[in-house]
């Protein structure tokens, strides 16, 4: 299909044989579409209106009561994961079950976008971008410090007060066994960032790509779930989805830019004495949203795909050099280690009940579901962007295998050269600094350390950049009603916004206040990809009942 067939909400048609929807409905019928000034803008009507009103009210309350927002973020938080940790755990579990029956089944031979649709992007640009939106500022941050922090639990064992753990040790640790304990942090490492979170975002970025490519539906939550509301998901059941949507995603997002800055922001005054302080962070996040709207304005394919791919070379420059300048021997046969480990260990890492280890389980796994299910509307959205023309057996094994295999590879080497450092060579500054300074102070026992720390900044930067700039695109897909070219000036207010919900949840809160925002939208959203995974097995049973029905037709 040529640009000029595109139709002008932006989404193309199916190609070939698919199981295309009947709806009277036209994407962008409710929007409202005018200018101030020179200034055009095409937004969907209520969903526009109640999602900017709420931010910006949240925004002015949470300035205007600094100390009372610190102490319900933090409350919020504690409570959501101690009381909901079950769900979470059982529903990241039925999502990657899912993805993997999937995989299996005859309907991976499903293709995004009809029968006859081929693929936009090259291999090498898709993942760029897949890595680039999905855990780029995660695995910068999260890289040496997770991995050296179980590790240290686990070797230290369970600790009981009045009968009660209070260690902060994956299962029941590995008292005082130095080896058991590395396995067991860096299975516990793995567990958090391979197939679960992918398996959240697959589940969002396939439905989305389903009901908007093979469907014909706008590119918006409420589409997948036109198989139970039907014609009323046009009505106020899909202006909740969507809206809760964009509460996910900000709030998500806003999450990941505050990690992103703490850890910037400790780089640069751990290397060259750049103030540490709420003024300097805010400063800092300003400036790099600056770059993001400056990175909206020059488009998908000269912003985000460019820089992504930039990234990622830079990424695998700094991994590579990690792999060679570090304990070279013990990374290499540690992936394998770590990958049986993560096996083997996994059934009772992803149990949801009868669990002893409460704070591994509640304050890290509970929150990392959360996070990364407010996380999956703005990735998974951008995934369904850049996936159509890919099988959905090849989706995926390429969204939800090569990622997790990658994050193995790339923990292994960060965090496991951080606990060689410890184990090894005796040096404790890594498993004693912060957790935001951690990736610094093991760079700094490894040769040419000045360099591969501002390269470590620069990584954090261009992931917080892309992250902006792909959200803004998502939340503006969203808010447009399911249009992909609404006006530029709509997505530089939310790439605007998002960098001030960060500010506003660090000055209201730091990361406390960041992360009970994203578990308290997680919740909701969790509960909407549940009924996502029984709505796009439906949709892809009509997909293949289409393509084999146009076979026997040809046949005939």
């Amino acid at each position: 299909m040529s640009v000029d067939d595109t139709p002008a909400h932006g989404i193309p048609e199916p190609e070939g044989a698919a199981s295309v929807i009947d709806t009277e409905y036209e994407i962008g019928q409710d929007n409202i579409d005018s200018s101030i000034g020179p200034f055009g803008y095409d937004v969907h009507n209520p969903v526009f209106a109640i999602s900017s009103l709420s931010i910006v009210a949240f925004v002015l309350i949470a300035l205007a009561l600094h100390d009372q927002a610190e102490l319900v973020f933090n409350g919020l938080r504690n409570w959501l994961t101690a009381a909901l940790d079950w769900f979470f755990l059982s529903a990241a579990n039925v999502f990657v079950l899912f993805c993997l029956f999937l995989i299996v089944s005859p309907l991976g031979k499903v293709r995004i976008g009809g029968r006859d649709a081929v693929p936009d992007y090259s291999y090498v640009g898709w993942f760029a971008m897949l890595f680039a939106a999905g855990m780029g500022i995660g695995l910068m941050f999260f890289g040496v410090s997770e991995p050296i922090s179980h590790f240290s639990s686990s070797l230290g064992g369970p600790v009981l007060e009045n009968g009660i753990r209070t260690d902060w040790a994956p299962l029941n640790g590995a008292a005082g066994d130095e080896l058991a304990a590395a396995r067991l942090g860096m299975a516990a490492t793995i567990f958090h960032w391979a197939l679960h979170p992918w398996a959240i975002y697959a589940v969002v970025a396939l439905s989305l790509a389903l009901f908007s490519f093979n469907k014909g539906l706008p590119l918006t939550m409420r589409s997948v779930f036109y198989p139970i509301f039907g014609e009323r998901v046009w009505g106020w059941p899909g202006h909740i989805i969507d809206i809760l949507a964009v509460f996910a995603t900000l709030f998500g997002l806003a999450t990941s830019l505050g990690f992103g800055a703490e850890q910037a922001n400790a780089g640069l005054t751990y290397l060259f004495g750049f103030p540490d302080s709420d003024y300097s962070k805010v400063l800092l996040i300003a400036g790099i949203t600056a770059i993001a709207i400056f990175s909206v304005y020059r488009g998908l394919d000269g912003g985000v795909k460019l820089l992504s791919e930039i990234n990622m070379g830079l990424a695998a420059l700094l991994l590579l050099f990690v792999i060679i300048a570090g304990p070279t021997v013990a990374i290499l046969t540690g992936f394998l280690d770590n990958l049986w480990s993560y096996v083997t260990l996994l059934p009772s890492l992803s149990n949801p009940a009868g669990r002893t280890d409460l704070n591994f389980s509640q304050g890290w796994t509970a929150f990392y579901w959360a996070w990364w299910i407010s996380w999956s509307p703005f990735v998974g959205m951008f995934i369904a962007r850049v996936s159509r023309g890919r099988t959905v057996r090849e989706f995926i094994v390429c969204v939800l295998l090569v990622p997790s295999f990658v994050c193995v590879l790339w923990m292994t080497a960060f965090g496991g050269t951080a606990i060689s450092q410890l184990i090894q060579d005796g040096l404790t500054a890594v498993s004693d600094a912060p957790l935001e300074l951690k990736l610094f102070v093991m760079l700094e026992n490894l040769p040419l350390n000045v360099i591969t720390s501002v390269l470590g900044i620069v990584l954090v930067i261009v992931f917080f950049v892309t992250s902006s700039d792909s959200g803004s695109l998502v939340i503006d897909t969203i808010t447009a009603g399911g249009k992909v070219d609404a006006p530029l000036p709509q997505r530089m207010f939310w790439c605007t916004f998002e960098g001030l919900v960060a500010i506003v949840l660090l000055l209201g809160g730091g990361l406390g206040a960041l992360q009970a925002m994203s578990v308290s939208t997680g919740f909701p959203f969790a509960i909407i990809l549940l009924l996502a995974c029984y709505t796009t097995y439906k949709g892809l049973t009509d997909e293949a009942e289409a393509v084999s029905e146009e076979i026997a037709s040809a046949e005939a």
